[in-house]
């Protein structure tokens, strides 16, 4: 086992903050624990079990209680169907509480699938659509004979007498009574079929109702029985840590099956990594190292990396310079790795909106630097919000493209559109997608990569990263981007370094500029 270096390379921060003394807690990812987890995809590749299905993987190299070095290893989900596989991180615990109600309530909707789809081709339906057919044309057909025949009265009308009109009007009866005994007949046809259908229809209906209340009792289920531990002894329930809502597959992830496992048996963390092995999908490449995801992970971070020894946590707030300030708002100069507005869990995000106490106005990514406008009262919040609305605000953002440019110039158009099961990923999409409008101009070309100065004149999440990365825009990403391709670097090279508003109380224009620091 290769010894931790005094001084390792750190190439990422896993980090959160501790729920109780508010503390912002940190693991490194260094060059070290990539190097052991590259011997790990050594042995992936070796095997072609672990290449069946794309998922992440991770290692985490830690210290036990007789300062040895120990690696341990997780897969995210389930692997080739199981969760518990020798030599890899178990589950975490207690959640084998649901798994006999789990495997049930899954027979249960696996059941409720079957019948649905035997509901959408009920014989009965087929028939129902085949004689109302049928009754249409022989209506239409009827409707153009009786057409027929009256305007032939019509006209007969104006120059028979008396006895030879009566006789036609005795043939218009008749055509009533036709018309009557026609509905009759195709009522007492049809309503019956009608009546079977509606009874299909209000069991597929309730079958949904079923499916969705199972669901959510399944959801709800797991939620309650994933409980965490963390490096203080402490352990608590999903639904507590995160009250406001659970994506889907919360702790199932391997940076929190890892923490988790290593507080159980007292194994302090020295390092983490996680990466991607298997089939590519739209965001993710083998081989390739990430981070926590945002959604699931990131708001757990605070709370499992509490109880750490204070010679493996480093707290170090990452600070704010002020830009601007006055009695109605304020313009700050956001670093990278700092959240513009707490997440999912505020106790475990540091964010500008809450270490100042305001509102944004607008948000910049949690990779993205530069300016940020916030409000300190509502009548404020609501004037810069309207001018954002009605692109009166002129925001400039300067940007590294791994690549060359051939465009000095342009605009790119293309609608934007965010998956609700794959967050934060955003993607092109000409039938979903929000309207998304960029300017940018090359401002230099450099070692192979591009400056460029953007001008979003739309404010779409991940707008200038998407509309870079896009074969349909600019077809390279931004470097460091590794939501959307790009070889990792020490940071995301797109910083906000220009915004020009109105003044709510003044009027006076307000232009504020910051010099771009990569």
């Amino acid at each position: 086992m290769p010894i931790l270096p005094t001084n390792p390379n750190i190439t990422y921060w896993y980090e959160g903050f501790c729920p109780s003394s508010g503390e912002l807690l940190k693991l490194p990812r260094t060059q070290l624990v990539e190097t052991i987890a590259s011997e790990l995809m050594q042995y992936l590749a070796s095997n072609e079990v672990y290449s069946r299905e794309g998922k992440m993987y991770g290692v985490l190299l830690g210290e036990n209680k007789l300062r040895q070095q120990q690696v341990i290893k997780a897969f995210s989900g389930l692997l080739n169907g199981s969760s518990t596989v020798e030599g890899w991180v178990p589950p975490i615990p207690r959640r084998d509480r649901t798994l006999i109600a789990e495997s049930l309530t899954l027979a249960k909707l696996a059941a409720i699938k079957q019948e649905l789809i035997a509901l959408q081709n009920i014989p009965v339906q087929q028939q129902y659509d085949l004689l109302a057919k049928e009754f249409e044309k022989k209506s239409h057909e009827l409707t153009l004979v009786h057409n027929g025949r009256k305007q032939d009265r019509q006209q007969q009308r104006q120059k028979l007498d008396l006895e030879a009109l009566e006789q036609l009007n005795e043939q218009s009866r008749r055509d009533g009574i036709e018309r009557k005994l026609f509905k009759r007949e195709r009522d007492a046809v049809l309503k019956p079929l009608k009546a079977q259908i509606e009874i299909f229809f209000a069991r597929k209906l309730e079958l949904k109702q079923q499916r969705k209340a199972l669901s959510r009792q399944l959801q709800a289920q797991l939620h309650e029985n994933l409980w965490l531990t963390n490096f203080a002894g402490e352990s608590l329930p999903l639904t507590d840590l995160m009250p406001e809502g659970i994506p889907t597959g919360t702790g199932e992830c391997c940076a929190p099956k890892l923490l988790h496992y290593a507080a159980t048996i007292g194994l302090k963390p020295l390092a983490i990594a996680e990466f991607w092995w298997g089939a590519s999908s739209s965001d993710k490449v083998q081989g390739q190292f990430y981070g926590a995801c945002e959604e699931r992970c990131q708001p757990l971070m605070g709370f499992l990396l509490s109880g750490l020894p204070r010679n493996t946590v480093v707290v170090n707030p990452i600070p704010l310079t002020i830009l601007y300030e006055d009695e109605w708002l304020i313009a700050v100069n956001k670093p990278p790795k700092l959240l513009s507005v707490s997440g999912r869990c505020s106790r475990g995000n540091d964010s500008v909106a809450g270490r100042l106490g305001l509102a944004t106005v607008h948000r910049l990514d949690y990779e993205t630097s530069g300016i940020l406008l916030l409000a300190r009262d509502r009548a404020t919040h609501r004037h810069l919000s309207i001018q954002f609305q009605q692109r009166k605000i002129r925001k400039v953002y300067e940007a590294i493209l791994a690549g060359v440019v051939n465009s000095e110039s342009g605009t790119i158009n293309l609608p934007l559109w965010g998956d609700p099961t794959n967050r934060p990923y955003q993607k092109v999409d000409f039938t979903l997608g929000k309207p998304s409008l960029t300017q940018y101009k090359t401002l230099s070309i450099t070692n192979g990569c591009t400056r460029m100065e953007f001008l979003p004149l739309t404010g779409r999440s991940h707008q200038l990263r998407v509309h870079s990365a896009d074969k349909q825009g600019l077809g390279l990403p931004i470097l460091g981007d590794l939501l959307y391709g790009c070889t990792e670097v020490k940071r995301l090279h797109l910083h906000a370094k220009e915004l020009c508003f109105e003044h709510p109380q003044s009027k006076q224009i307000i232009c504020l500029q910051t010099e771009t620091p990569f």
